[in-house]
């Protein structure tokens, strides 16, 4: 028995396509291969985020109360404000590279200049927001003590505000010798190896204030955190208490349950990194662009495919902001 072989095209060719297909160049083609593996890669990432939030849904943290940090205004309870900041300057950057690229299809170097010198800026500046909400993430705010038994313990006044461990904690007694890279641990200095106030400063500073309660990590069935008498708290404390936690790592999160901190330093840092890669390539091409090399070519298709991967970029913080921020 014979194939058949059905030939199409005026070439006469099995499969017309040519070296273009789908009308797609081969580096068009090679840049939508990445994106869609790298999409499949953050939803894994994402996956693995949903599902760990679902076991521990009754420790987690609340992100409302977490990223309420704005530059500038220390103090001021500015519940993601600086996160949807963040979110519209890359959302913009993706407008103007929609009008770069337009305006290379159109043949216009001087806007294409203009609208990829927005994009870097854009990009720019998010990755510089992202880098000072890690810092802040990292310092932590206002403390908690971790339980034996790995349990995050917040303090809070009688009104239910959360109260720094610096503003009651006891003065130190006795004198300690000062972390240092020639004595210690190398990498480390003073303030990374050392808390601010030890667990004994706490505790003696909680038992003298009257008006402190502690709260637990865990939330009720209307998704509140329990909030424990004084005499529960000073049980907590005095019986259960391990060490002070001030700001978030790999290990510990003031916050809350640390997989938390896990997941948000994993997969922030990578999408950042992917921003950063960007801005970088951005930068590549717009120098390209000034000097003229696609006006020569006669085509700004590279414009074009440093787009979709930009536009690829700012669909994936929708999706990290939604899952970290909102949800």
């Amino acid at each position: 028995m014979e194939a058949t072989v059905v030939k199409t095209g005026t070439e006469g060719k099995t499969w017309g396509g040519g070296n273009q297909p789908l009308k797609a160049s081969y580096g068009k083609m090679m840049m939508w291969f990445f994106i869609v593996s790298d999409a499949l890669t953050f939803s894994g990432f994402l996956a693995s985020y949903g599902f760990s939030r679902f076991k521990f849904v009754d420790a987690w943290p609340i992100a409302d109360e977490v990223f309420t940090h704005f530059p500038f205004l220390h103090g001021v309870d500015a519940p993601m404000y600086y996160v949807a900041f963040m979110t519209f300057i890359l959302i913009f950057s993706s407008v103007t590279m929609v009008l770069a690229v337009d305006a290379g299809h159109k043949m216009q170097q001087k806007k294409v200049i203009f609208y990829l010198f927005l994009t870097i800026i854009g990009g720019a500046i998010f990755v510089g927001s992202q880098a000072w909400e890690w810092n802040t993430f990292i310092k932590g705010d206002y403390g908690a003590i971790e339980t034996k038994g790995g349990q995050i313990v917040q303090f809070l006044d009688k009104e239910g505000e959360r109260v720094a461990l610096r503003d009651f904690a006891a003065a130190a007694t006795g004198e300690r010798t000062e972390q240092t890279k020639e004595n210690g641990i190398w990498f480390k200095n003073e303030a990374e190896y050392y808390p601010s106030v030890s667990f004994e400063q706490v505790k003696a500073g909680f038992l003298a204030n009257d008006n402190l309660l502690v709260r637990l990590q865990h939330k009720d069935e209307h998704g509140q955190h329990i909030i424990l008498s004084r005499e529960e708290s000073i049980a907590k404390v005095v019986n259960d208490g391990h060490m002070v936690v001030e700001g978030a790592n790999l290990h510990h999160n003031e916050y809350g349950h640390p997989l938390f901190a896990d997941f948000f330093f994993f997969i922030t840092g990578f999408h950042g990194f992917h921003v950063l890669t960007g801005v970088l390539i951005n930068c590549i091409i717009f120098f390209n662009v000034i000097l003229g090399t696609y006006e020569r070519r006669g085509s700004y298709e590279m414009v074009e495919k440093v787009g979709l991967y930009w536009h690829f970029v700012d669909l994936v913080w929708v999706f990290v902001f939604t899952f970290f921020y909102l949800v």
